[in-house]
């Protein structure tokens, strides 16, 4: 390459060791190689590798392996580890758990065996040579994940499956490891064994239990974007430290940590945005240019050794793997496709088998030679590129069958309408609140699901008003931007606020509304206040009147109090599915209190939608009983009436209680009073003809009515 560059008149020191420019052209590779690779058809992550082959020292030796591509390598491998944790559905890894367990330990026992026996008969090295050789095998990293994100399947239970059996699997492999390096190094003792295993469970606990709640506190207290993505980066690299500090490897550390943080980061919302973009942009593909700069071409060469136990090492892992993946396949009854992305996603091998190939060549035995000798050095290096190359062609495979099979059954659902929220900003105060709720309660699925409203009077002082409607709907666009979300935006003039919502709502068919609770200015001054009054009596849509003391995502339950005949609303689904929906995403449990009977119908609603959320029911035979939920409720809990605009069928007149009781009992915790989607008249009486109508009245209720009446009409005698 330096010859060309002189032939063409160009004198060039290479390899290249200016930061400026190793800077530049690692950049320039990920800009172009995506837009180059995809013409060609080729996943991005084989082209990331085969720029660093091409670059580094044993390619064209353009560039220096320096210290950046050691310290952004650590932080991209670290940062695949992490996001696998943090984008990991909890709910419904609780439920395939069993299954990632079984991939994972299947993953390591048959890589393990099939290599142990190869080891020793093919490449006739010793036991502890081959064991440690074998674990290499049984280790893999999850270099084709972004693939996964890029097609938005990472929610897939085969994809949770097979990073939570990456976790088994690496920690295993790097227990091996571990046990072989302290043989060398004089380490092991009778309690080796138990003060490893002491020391992993409680860093393990330590960071299950404090890190949640140290993330808790923080995002409550501050909400800059910047400090919360540096905050997070922190906790990532304290929990990988720390796991390394205990003997263990770092990546375990990332990858709890984002286990614990999962339900802080909403997987829709402006943080996890930041996260993702960076990781993907910078460190990730950083890393896997790292990984190529590694990888000698000459192996291919000229090293009949090398080439045998790189045969050797490239069958047994991509066997031992297929096997593992096959078995678990058959075992739970999945499909091929699941079988596919698992076996992809558990192919490659990078992270742990760099490290325990490097431990290997250091260790000198006491006849003078090295545990893992060159062969394996460069045979380990052609396995790297192999099993990435592999992996990347299978999971791009499966995760762009598995992206056609979910268009496919969303487009089953095209004859219902598409739902659309509309957001009224007034009060900038409450804008983010109001945006970080919407963001959780909205499909993810849908591209423009969002509308915020600002309403302006015409009045004296329309100028002032029309720049702090400009500023408050551009926050809503940042918040939904950085986030990712489409979100339209609409200023108008109106007579009021309540015809402005109104005539909104209907010229971008919006199906619900979100709006903030009325601060009461004065005593005498209603709950809701005149413009939420207003727009309940004229508007049958459902609305979500809210009231949030701290933000979304540190909201640790739901508490959703359902009055009797509930079930009989027309928007009863819509508004389960949004609950559910906002407890998927935050990550926290959802309490229903309801009649049995309206308990049911809820169940069936999450059953027949396939709604995977954390919920537990508890019977609430009357209405009258809500005072009892004030104790049930805390500061960190979201409490939610669902009530109903008079002459419905679950409107009942205790309704009328509520605004004194959520006043009184409920002060101190968020709020949300949803009424939901009502079609059709009032009806003012109920009979066996008109089952539909609203719940008898009481009968002291009508004595009531009727002595106030006449009360009324003797004083006016």
């Amino acid at each position: 390459m330096e010859k060309l560059l002189e032939y063409i008149g160009l004198h060039i020191d290479l390899p290249i060791a200016d930061p400026t420019w190793i800077f530049f052209i690692v950049l320039a590779i990920i800009l172009l190689a995506p837009i180059i690779l995809e013409k060609l058809r080729i996943p991005h992550i084989i082209g990331m590798i085969l720029a660093g082959v091409l670059i580094g020292e044993h390619g064209l030796n353009i560039l220096v392996r320096d210290s950046s591509f050691e310290l952004f390598g650590q932080v991209g491998l670290y940062y695949i580890m992490f996001l696998a944790g943090l984008e990991m559905n909890m709910e419904d890894f609780k439920s395939i758990r069993l299954k990632a367990i079984a991939l994972g330990l299947l993953a390591f026992i048959v890589p393990m065996v099939i290599g142990i026996w190869t080891n020793l008969n093919l490449l006739n090295y010793g036991l502890l040579t081959s064991i440690l050789l074998a674990s290499m095998y049984a280790s893999h990293t999850l270099v084709a994940y972004p693939i996964a994100q890029r097609y938005g399947v990472t929610r897939q239970r085969s994809v949770g499956i097979a990073v939570g059996g990456t976790a088994v699997t690496d920690t295993l492999t790097l227990l091996v490891l571990a046990i072989i390096s302290g043989l060398y190094k004089g380490q092991v003792s009778e309690l080796y064994w138990v003060w490893l295993l002491v020391k992993f469970v409680v860093l393990g606990a330590i960071i299950m239990y404090a890190f949640p709640r140290i993330g808790r506190w923080f995002f409550r207290r501050y909400s800059d974007g910047v400090v919360q993505f540096i905050f997070v980066l922190a906790m990532v690299f304290l929990g990988a430290g720390l796991m390394a500090y205990v003997g263990m490897e770092g990546i375990l550390g990332a990858f709890l940590v984002g286990l614990v943080l999962n339900r802080l980061i909403p997987q829709v919302s402006p943080l996890m945005n930041h996260l993702e973009f960076v990781g993907n942009a910078l460190f990730i593909p950083y890393f896997l240019i790292g990984v190529g700069m590694l990888i000698n071409v000459d192996v291919l060469f000229g090293h009949i050794d090398s080439i045998k136990v790189a045969g050797v090492m490239i069958v047994v892992a991509l066997a031992g793997k297929w096997i593992a993946s096959w078995l678990t396949q058959k075992i739970f009854n999945m499909s091929s496709i699941e079988g596919s992305m698992m076996y992809g996603l558990s192919t490659a091998q990078a992270a742990a088998t760099l490290a325990a190939v490097m431990v290997g060549y250091n260790i000198i035995t006491p006849s003078g030679e090295r545990l893992l000798n060159e062969d394996v050095l460069n045979g380990t290096i052609l396995l790297i590129l192999v099993t990435c190359i592999v992996s990347s062609f299978i999971t791009e495979h499966a995760a762009k069958h598995m992206a056609i099979d979910e268009a496919a059954a969303a487009s089953e659902d095209k004859h219902q309408p598409q739902e659309r929220f509309l957001i009224p900003v007034a009060n900038p105060s409450t804008i983010d609140t109001l945006m970080s709720l919407a963001l959780v309660v909205r499909d993810h699925k849908a591209t423009d699901n969002l509308v915020a409203l600002s309403v302006i009077n015409d009045n004296n002082d329309t100028i002032k008003l029309e720049i702090q409607a400009r500023r408050n709907l551009e926050r809503a666009a940042q918040i939904a931007a950085s986030a990712g979300v489409e979100l339209k935006t609409v200023s108008r003039f109106d007579l009021n606020i309540t015809t402005g919502i109104l005539h909104t709502a209907k010229e971008n068919n919006a199906t619900a509304i979100i709006i903030g609770l009325h601060y009461k200015s004065s005593i005498v001054d209603s709950f809701f206040g005149n413009m939420t009054e207003n727009l309940l009596k004229n508007t049958y849509l459902e609305v979500m009147v809210v009231r949030l003391l701290m933000p979304v995502n540190t909201l640790r339950r739901i508490v959703v109090a359902v009055p009797p005949k509930a079930e009989f609303e027309a928007g009863f689904v819509k508004w389960v599915t949004h609950i559910c929906r906002m407890s998927a995403q935050l990550g926290c449990r959802v309490h229903f209190h309801a009649q049995e009977q309206t308990l049911g119908y809820i169940k069936g609603v999450m059953q027949k939608k396939k709604l995977n959320t954390r919920a537990q029911f508890f019977v609430m035979d009357d209405w009258d009983d809500l005072l009892m939920l004030s104790n049930r409720v805390n500061y960190d809990h979201l409490f939610v009436a669902v009530n109903a605009r008079r002459g419905f069928i679950s409107y009942q007149n205790s309704f009328d209680k509520l605004p004194t009781q959520i006043s009184k009992y409920f002060s101190n915790c968020s709020v949300m009073v949803l009424y939901p989607e009502q079609k059709g008249d009032p009806i003012e009486n109920l009979s066996f003809a008109n089952p539909h109508g609203i719940a008898e009245t009481k009968f002291y209720d009508k004595i009531a009515r009727w002595a106030k009446e006449l009360r009324a009409k003797a004083k006016n005698k």
